[in-house]
């Protein structure tokens, strides 16, 4: 089958009516898991409705949202998502999606920054690790505002709890070192 591409190598996925969808690049059906894996890659795609050629792009990203945040990976506010549907029909909405684009864009920049500001500061003290491991956590909880870096698998409850009783022994430890130092 021949592949298929937009113009500036975004690549095409069609969907069929029964729900498969197909990544034209690669010439294989793909999940919406696939799917997500490619937008936190940063890999541009455009999905069409294979019998149509409608661009439905924007309702497969919405689904994606959709089952993530149903499988308890909430990220959407209740409030915010009142907010937002009372926004639907509003004289704003037209302004609402440029604002939330412009919005992310500004928190993927602070947390660039904040991240260059984090490593300069610890950089060559014996809390730079300590610090480098708060950074990675707080990038994992970050990674759905930043497309350009593939996400860590989730590590579940038993692993959670166990990252947080080793960062407990770890900050009990620079605990002891403070104080020796200070004697």
């Amino acid at each position: 089958m021949k592949k298929q591409h937009g113009t500036d190598g975004v690549v095409v996925i069609k969907k069929y009516a029964n729900r498969r969808l197909y990544n034209t690049e690669s010439s294989s059906y793909i999940t919406l898991e696939h799917l997500a894996a490619m937008t936190r890659e940063g890999r541009e795609f455009k999905v069409v409705d294979a019998k149509t050629d409608e661009d439905i792009t924007h309702n497969v990203l919405t689904q994606i949202i959709m089952e993530a945040e149903s499988r308890g990976q909430t990220m959407l506010p209740v409030n915010f998502l009142r907010q937002l549907i009372a926004l639907y029909g509003d004289s704003m909405q037209a302004m609402v999606p440029d604002y939330l684009d412009a919005s992310m864009d500004s928190f993927r920049r602070n947390q660039a920054q904040f991240k260059t500001a984090v490593e300069g500061a610890f950089a060559g003290s014996p809390f730079a690790e300590i610090a480098k491991r708060n950074l990675e956590m707080f990038e994992a909880a970050a990674q759905a505002f930043k497309p350009a870096v593939a996400a860590a698998p989730a590590t579940g409850a038993v692993g959670k709890d166990g990252e947080i009783a080793a960062l407990k022994a770890e900050l009990a430890q620079l605990r002891d070192k403070v104080d020796k130092l200070g004697e």
